[in-house]
């Protein structure tokens, strides 16, 4: 059934249109990933089913009684709220059934016996209802909801709460109303990777509709049955299945609307060859034939969707010493946050840095770049490092200036490589076209500022960049675009996001904060680093064999001193050719992933058990490598 549907939706900003006979539907109990380009009119289309905002023209249908939740990316919290307020508001609902609840049941007590099987009825019907708003011991769930997000003070003032609280807060406030849809733009923001898994995991046992904005797409992957994509002043396609399905039928449509168009082209150029014979030529031909090849001819055929095209600008050549640290301790007050802290970046490397909220991942990196003074221990810079800071506040963009003026920092030409470029024409390719350039930064969308920064960062001819949550608000073919742009950087990155999909692509290892100023490091991307510690903290919680005793008649044998483990020469030899080797065994893993996933492959039975079982060995190999890397990396530090 029906639960909500939008019809002829057209909304406007001045000549800007967002979109135009956008039609729209959800299902009851349906899950849905809204994605399109920064700009494109997501949040817009969020607020208008929500009731937050109106479009120009359009209609707008609910299903009767049923009740909606919306998630803005940026909640809105009365004066003088609380966190139990908040919380208390999203119980309202719920607290009215629980009174209806006991006047009916007051009722049934004296009701004569003709009234009492109406009365059953409405009886299990509310109970019904009470229990699908959370059952009878809702204060318990929320406290239980709120220890999880990392929201401690019950009776805390929202306002004095950081933007991150505030927004788990809401979460926490949307969880509980239980809607028959909920609506949700980025909720993973400023969410640390632990709490986006159980956010995903509470989202999967809510009985409602779901609409998810996000750029996390591990999270669309793992919650949504469809994806729909709003097109710039245009309407919405929907593809059935998760984020994996869409880029795959994604892919083939453009595809086949390329060849379509090749075929269009050429059957053009005949056409136009023909056109343009005589008069005596064109009289053979049918009128039909004349007026089917002007219209198409002046049918707009079909383009690529243009993309932002981030570029960096040359940089100088990083030296053998790029960022050192050793010992680095720092606190406030009493709250350690770094604890003796050893780090090495080399040049080439990207080091996700990833902990929870709070634990000093920024502050790390104000550390290394001298903005924080250390309580103790030594930094080291090399000469030929420069490095350009991404902070995640975008503190940096002026909200008064506009798009050009915060872009050009003073110059009208920009030089990429051997290339100069007109500021104005760079700004246009990252699709700030000329009228946006004349806006100012504060009429931009979180991820258009984002763009913004991030463009304006990659011309200072860095060779080493730091950034701090560049991945939140961006949509998800720019968050491809930096992916590629990271990958192919000549210099080094230090990066601090909780998209998980992010940091499986770009990160070559992982910098793991635990809190109490404790810092770990991992080799490899994040999914590997989930698998190294679970090993790791497998092996911490599994009970120690019991130590045989010494003879009843012979004394304990001293313990011996053990000897700090120290990197040999044939361990050297392991750990330089362990990359080549690691990307060695990745590819025949992959190599067989994909014979699997050939259909061929399965008319031939013994076939498949052959290949499924080299799969296995292949999975074991690559993590036996990558633990060994960890080994040999640790054997390193230890001698270094």
């Amino acid at each position: 059934m029906t639960l909500l549907r939008a019809a002829n939706v057209q909304l406007s900003f001045g000549s800007r249109t967002v979109f135009q006979d956008l039609t729209f539907t959800i299902e009851e109990g349906e899950r849905v990933g809204l994605v399109g380009v920064n700009g494109s009119g997501k949040s817009s289309l969020m607020k208008i089913l929500a009731g937050a905002a109106r479009a120009d023209t359009g209609e707008l249908q609910l299903r009767r009684g049923a009740r909606v939740t919306y998630l803005p990316q940026e909640p809105e919290f009365p004066e003088g709220a609380t966190v139990a307020s908040e919380l208390s508001v999203s119980q309202g609902p719920l607290k009215e059934a629980l009174a209806a609840h006991a006047e009916l049941a007051k009722r049934m007590e004296s009701a004569p016996a003709e009234e009492q099987e109406k009365l059953m009825t409405q009886f299990s019907a509310l109970s019904d209802r009470i229990e699908q708003m959370g059952g009878w011991d809702t204060e318990h769930h929320a406290k239980t909801l709120l220890d999880r997000l990392g929201v401690k003070d019950w009776d805390r003032p929202v306002a004095q709460l950081s933007g991150g609280l505030r927004k788990r807060v809401a979460i926490a406030r949307a969880l509980l109303t239980r809607p028959d849809l909920l609506l949700l733009d980025e909720p993973t923001n400023h969410l640390d990777a632990d709490t986006v898994d159980w956010l995903e995991e509470e989202l999967d046992k809510l009985p409602g509709a779901l609409l998810l904005v996000t750029h996390d797409r591990y999270f669309l992957d793992g919650l949504v049955d469809r994806i729909v994509e709003i097109q710039p002043g245009a309407g919405v396609t929907s593809y059935p299945g998760n984020y994996q399905a869409y880029v795959e039928q994604k892919l083939v449509a453009q595809e086949n609307a390329a060849l379509a168009q090749h075929k269009r082209e050429r059957w053009i150029a005949q056409e136009v060859a023909w056109l343009r014979k005589g008069p005596e030529a064109r009289r053979t031909k049918s009128k039909a034939r004349i007026e089917r090849a002007q219209k198409l001819m002046a049918e707009k055929g079909f383009e690529r969707p243009k993309v932002a095209e981030l570029r960096v600008a040359a940089a100088p050549r990083l030296g053998h010493t790029v960022i050192e640290a050793e010992g680095v301790n720092k606190a406030f007050g009493d709250r350690k946050v770094l604890d003796g802290v050893n780090f090495r970046l080399q040049r080439g490397e990207r080091v996700g840095l990833v902990g929870p909220n709070g634990v000093g991942k920024t502050t790390f990196l104000r550390v290394l770049l001298g903005e924080v003074e250390p309580d103790g221990g030594k930094l080291v810079i090399g000469k030929n490092t420069k490095v350009a800071y991404y902070d995640q506040s975008r503190a940096q963009l002026d909200l008064e200036a506009t798009v050009y003026e915060a872009a050009s920092q003073g110059e009208d030409w920009v030089e990429l490589g051997d290339q100069k470029i007109a500021l104005r024409d760079y700004l246009d390719d990252l699709l700030f076209p000329v009228p946006m350039q004349r806006m100012k930064v504060k009429a931009l969308s979180g991820g258009e500022r984002n763009r913004l920064l991030l463009a304006r960062l990659f011309l200072e001819g860095a060779n080493v960049l730091v950034l701090d949550e560049p991945t939140n608000d961006l949509d998800i073919v720019t968050l491809n675009i930096l992916e590629r742009l990271l990958l192919d950087f000549g210099g080094s990155t230090l990066l601090v996001t909780h998209d998980r999909y992010f940091l499986d692509k770009v990160a070559t290892s992982i910098l793991t904060f635990e809190g109490e100023g404790r810092v770990t490091r991992y080799e490899g991307n994040y999914a590997m680093y989930r698998r190294l510690k679970e090993q790791a903290d497998a092996k911490a919680a599994a009970p120690a064999p019991p130590k045989p005793g010494p003879k009843q008649d012979e004394p304990a044998p001293a313990k011996a001193a053990r000897k700090p483990g120290k990197l040999s020469y044939k361990d050297q030899r392991e750990l330089d050719g362990m990359e080549a080797t690691i990307e060695a065994a990745e590819s025949r893993k992959a190599g067989l992933e994909a014979q699997l996933a050939d259909p061929a492959v399965y008319s031939n039975g013994p076939k498949v058990a052959e290949v499924q079982k080299e799969l296995d060995a292949a999975v074991a190999e690559v993590d036996r490598l990558y633990t060994r890397w960890q080994e040999l990396q640790d054997l390193a530090a230890a001698s270094a």
